[in-house]
């Protein structure tokens, strides 16, 4: 029996793509920079509506979880309208929330500007921002995406003491005024985006696919903590009796550590010494870890000693999660893999504050919030080491057998299915060279039949994506190209 293969057009790895990198790195800054440094506003805001922790805590985790859960919404519109007008207008609603934040008289009315209007533009500038960049890089990907997304550790690193500065000169009302101006500049942002639109809309065929199952559901863990920080930082270090300036300067020594960690990890893993899913389980540990001993630091020296290693190891994460997307879904799905990884993801953001605040009011401080918060992320790590593969040598793992039905028995017959679909590089074109089914079976063992490394991971991740396509009964396949190894 013989079967054709077929390729995908492989990106350019760089070219526009690093225009798109640097607006990426703008509209990380733009978005979870500003969410970074908003524990400066609750202290505000707990002081101007006289509220409790618990309830202010609800602002940020509104915008936290309608960001995350509105992004399958965002990668849609971006599917079928491409992303360069759906990041323009999410900027623009973004810009909008924090405006009309700032006229706020009541604690709901932040709880509707922030957390739905400027969460939901958020949802439609990160996701299909992050997507983007991966779409223009292969060998470069995890580089890519670290550096579009050290924009998130630049922008914490200075808007913690530039929202101070704003705060002390004009309030908080025309600190928002001020920051939501700066928000409107991701309609620019989004100008710089430029890429093909994809097909398949929300993708919910993932939700069946038990690899990336329990990729998200390790990650809602990690994003359950992952925040805390940020949100509760700030009043942890005032409740222990340190200034506003020393408070916010933790913030900005965690940002300069987090920028750093997110370099690191992309250099790392742009080297490939090792699995990407072997980084990002290191990482999380270490990140819950970091984050329990947040609860010791009494001092203002431990402290600052546990928020650069906090920094380091969280920003040293963030890349890894979305690096790791196309290697469990392949290329070919990450709009909607991105879109549902952050939708359900947001569960843990929603609560994830909350739960903080409510921990901080039942027991008087912040230590049982931050021992909680790691907990959620050491839980995560171990969640993640059950992901196939993750105990094999290889630095890439064979994620795609899922994808291939191999699990279910079914791979032989999808073969079968390739071999009957009749591939050809553009519709009515020449027929490609034939290979025996026996040949591409060598990729249940990856080193078989290849002489370089190299060659064997393009050619099992070219195989995989043609085959999933072809057994999807699409006609999308006619602009496939169509080759021989």
């Amino acid at each position: 029996m013989l079967v054709r293969r077929a390729v995908l057009p492989a990106p350019p790895d760089g070219g526009w793509g690093w225009v798109v990198v640097l607006a990426a790195f703008l509209q990380s800054a733009l978005v979870f920079g500003v969410l970074r440094s908003f524990g400066v506003f609750f202290v505000e805001f707990v002081t101007h509506f006289k509220e409790l922790s618990g309830r202010i805590s609800w602002i940020t985790s509104i915008g936290i979880a309608v960001q995350q859960f509105a992004s399958p919404v965002g990668t849609a519109l971006s599917s079928h309208y491409g992303a360069r007008p759906v990041i323009m207008v999410g900027g623009f609603l973004s810009g909008l929330g924090l405006l009309l934040a700032s006229f706020a008289t009541r604690l709901v009315h932040l709880y509707l500007s922030i957390g739905l209007l400027s969460g939901f533009g958020w949802a439609l500038v990160f996701t299909p921002s992050v997507a983007s960049v991966a779409c223009y890089f292969k060998r470069r990907r995890t580089l890519a995406t670290s550096l579009a997304l050290t924009g998130v550790g630049i922008s914490s690193f200075a808007f913690s003491p530039l929202f101070q500065f704003l705060v002390d000169s004009y309030a908080w009302r025309g600190a928002l005024m001020i920051v939501a101006g700066m928000s409107f500049n991701l309609v620019v942002c989004g100008a710089l985006i430029r890429w093909k639109t994809l097909s398949d809309l929300f993708g919910l065929q993932l939700l069946s696919h038990c690899p990336f199952m329990r990729y998200v559901a390790a990650i809602t863990l990690v994003n359950t903590g992952y925040f805390i920080p940020y949100v509760h930082l700030v009043a942890w270090a005032r409740e222990l009796g340190f200034d506003e300036y020393q408070a916010a300067f933790l913030m900005s020594l965690t940002a300069a550590a987090d920028l750093c960690g997110r370099l690191f990890s992309g250099w790392l893993g742009s080297c490939r010494s090792s699995q990407l899913i072997h980084l990002l389980v290191a990482w999380t540990f270490l990140t819950g870890l970091s984050l329990q001993l947040i609860a010791w630091g009494r001092t203002y020296p431990l402290l600052v000693a546990i928020s650069l290693g906090y920094g380091f190891f969280s920003g040293a994460l963030t890349p890894m999660v979305f690096s790791i997307v196309p290697e469990i879904v392949g290329i070919e799905n990450i709009f909607s893999a991105m879109g549902l990884l952050q939708m359900i993801e947001s569960v843990g953001g929603l609560l994830g504050s909350p739960l903080s605040g409510w921990l901080r009011d039942l027991t008087g401080n912040y230590a049982a919030s931050f021992l909680a918060a790691g907990s959620f992320l050491l839980a995560g790590s171990l969640v993640l080491m059950t992901v196939p593969n993750f105990s094999t040598c290889l630095t890439q793992p064979d994620w795609h057998d899922a994808r291939l039905g191999r699990e279910s028995g079914d791979y032989d017959s999808r073969l079968t299915s390739v071999a009957s679909a009749g591939l050809s590089p553009k519709k009515g074109g020449p027929a490609a060279e034939q290979t025996p089914v026996e040949e591409l079976n060598g990729c249940r063992n990856p080193k078989a039949g290849f002489e370089s490394r190299a060659e064997m991971d393009g050619s099992v991740e070219q195989n995989l994506c043609a085959f999933d396509r072809v057994c999807k009964g699409s006609s999308k396949n006619q602009g496939l190209f169509v080759t021989a190894t």
